[in-house]
């Protein structure tokens, strides 16, 4: 018996311990897997675990890997996402849409956050790893390439990087061929009765998307009628909310590379800070965001 095991001292080690395991036995908590599948057989954790390969000899590598292959992860998920919120989109099937894209929101608050974790990373830090990463970058990531052309960022050079991997390039080509979640958010407009002109309904999707004060009044109408286009204006919010949370992802990106690496040029050939910079002045959904001027 625990010399300690008086009401007074419940807190002795052994005494909770006990405790815990008969808490455990009460719940009847499954504990034999020899014959049954596991957490970690589920979510395949020994190929996830096992896969952050360090090739520095800095501690420092793994918040670099870990951090990178998270930001696939949610990546992943948010294409799943994206794509699946398109096709509604394209399917009159708003409700399920809306759903989607408040999803692909909050895993982009999750990515912006995820910069908080590798900006504690100091520049010596990073230093030491630098040259064991080549010119391997971020700004090869297929999946956020996948995602760029999804949300209509449309750029023929950046299926180059993929060009040694028939796979990716096919998986990249689809995506900057296809129509992107605007281009089908103003056909749902047209099909609603809506004035979008036929070079917005139907046209190269490979093409840049070109702002059109047409679409914008087509946009004011719904905005300044919502409870007749009630469905519409959700849209034009939730593409708010989109756009809004990837300009902070874009943002806490460049802030995080600026104070790490300060202005020197990226792994990937980039100009690094300069590179992002310009990015920041991309605008997906540019009629959504003017309407509010003039409204």
């Amino acid at each position: 018996m625990c010399p300690h095991d008086q009401p007074q001292h419940s807190g002795c080690p052994m005494h909770a311990t006990g405790a815990t395991e008969a808490i455990v036995h009460e719940e009847k908590a499954q504990l034999d897997f020899s014959r049954a599948m596991s957490y970690g057989d589920y979510l395949q954790l020994d190929a996830i675990l096992n896969a952050q390969k360090p090739l520095s000899p800095d501690h420092n590598e793994m918040l670099f890997i870990i951090q990178h292959q998270t930001s696939e992860l949610w990546m992943k998920l948010m294409l799943h996402e994206l794509r699946a919120a398109v096709n509604c989109v394209a399917n009159d099937q708003l409700p399920a849409a809306f759903k989607m894209l408040a999803r692909v929101s909050r895993i982009m608050e999750q990515l912006v956050h995820a910069w908080d974790v590798l900006a504690t990373m100091t520049p010596p830090e990073y230093s030491a790893i630098r040259p064991y990463l080549a010119q391997s970058s971020g700004f090869q990531s297929y999946q956020y390439r996948c995602i760029e052309f999804a949300l209509g960022n449309k750029n023929a050079a950046m299926l180059k990087p993929h060009a040694h991997r028939p796979d990716l390039l096919a998986m990249v080509q689809a995506a900057y061929e296809a129509p992107s979640l605007y281009d089908e958010s103003l056909r749902l407009l047209a099909r609603r009765g809506l004035s979008v002109p036929a070079s917005h309904v139907e046209r190269d999707w490979t093409q840049p998307y070109e702002a059109s004060d047409a679409v914008e009044a087509a946009w004011l109408q719904v905005y300044r009628q919502p409870e007749q286009h009630w469905d519409l204006y959700q849209l034009g919010e939730e593409l708010t909310d989109l756009e809004d949370a990837f300009r902070l992802w874009r943002f806490r990106h460049l802030t995080t590379v600026e104070r790490v690496i300060g202005f020197k040029r990226g792994t990937g050939g980039t100009s690094g800070v300069g590179y992002l910079r310009k990015m920041l002045d991309v605008v997906l959904f540019p009629e959504i965001w003017k309407l509010r001027t003039d409204l």
